[in-house]
């Protein structure tokens, strides 16, 4: 996987991140990431990010396990090892309902951890934007907004001067990798 360099901007707050994510989107950007050290319903909407789709394969996660757990016992208590006992029913509903639900739950967790793991790219021990200096205040006091090298607008100086224009701090470039 290669990690695109780029521009990123530090901005002094929230508002100024709204209001620079609105001011590049405007200009054409849409290659826009940003950073904050808090929830900024205002920014997702700005950027148009979709719902998760998450939920979805979560269901569908605990559909399979409750399928797999009570396919597994039905098969374990009525075809592999047929045990009638005191006139009861081999095939006993009732019996088969606790561990269903704990595969539901299991298989709903698995998929959750899995889909997260996977729509974060995590694990990712290193980004480029840590090595920014003062880059970790985003998770303190300072927003950020990145624009990609792969962005259709980026041009290194005119992208520079347009992040500049929207209200940044200071401008840095993000180093190229080929990881």
């Amino acid at each position: 996987m290669s990690v695109q360099g780029g521009l990123v901007a530090e901005l002094e707050s929230a508002d100024a991140l709204v209001s620079a994510v609105d001011a590049l989107h405007a200009l054409g950007y849409r290659a826009v990431e940003t950073y904050a050290p808090l929830d900024l319903p205002a920014v997702e909407r700005r950027l148009r990010l979709g719902r998760s789709r998450l939920g979805r394969y979560v269901f569908g996660g605990g559909v399979i396990g409750a399928l797999l757990g009570y396919g597994i016992q039905w098969y374990a208590d009525v075809r592999a090892f047929p045990v009638s006992v005191g006139g009861r029913p081999l095939h006993a509903v009732p019996a088969f309902i606790p561990a269903t639900f704990e595969a539901t739950v299991l298989g709903a967790a698995l998929t959750a951890l899995v889909g997260v793991l996977v729509a974060l790219r995590l694990p990712a021990l290193w980004h480029p934007v840590f090595e920014v200096d003062g880059f970790e205040r985003a998770s303190a006091d300072r927003c950020w907004v990145q624009v990609a090298a792969d962005d259709p607008l980026f041009d290194r100086e005119h992208t520079r001067a347009d992040l500049a224009s929207v209200g940044a701090i200071r401008v840095e470039s993000l180093p190229e990798t080929g990881t």
